[in-house]
């Protein structure tokens, strides 16, 4: 499967500490397993990793990961 991070997802990640910066893919390496929900009202779905949610499409075996943030910013982007 093929990832492709947004500018965004990408300058998120690039902030955060060691731990975080790598329990993060490593969840989204290990799709589908996680907590994964459709979202309601436009295409795509959300991957809970502790308070951090990460909003990505997936075409075929491309996966966009369109945003990553923690729990209460991530949903006013959308």
């Amino acid at each position: 499967m093929e990832i492709h991070y947004s500018k965004q997802a990408e300058k998120f990640l690039k902030k955060q500490n060691p731990a975080t910066r790598s329990r993060i893919p490593d969840a989204i390496h290990s799709l589908p397993m996680g907590d994964i929900k459709k979202l309601q009202g436009r295409s795509g779905y959300r991957l809970r990793v502790d308070s951090y949610r990460i909003i990505f499409d997936k075409d075929g075996n491309i996966l966009y990961i369109e945003s990553i943030d923690n729990r209460g910013q991530v949903y006013k982007e959308v």
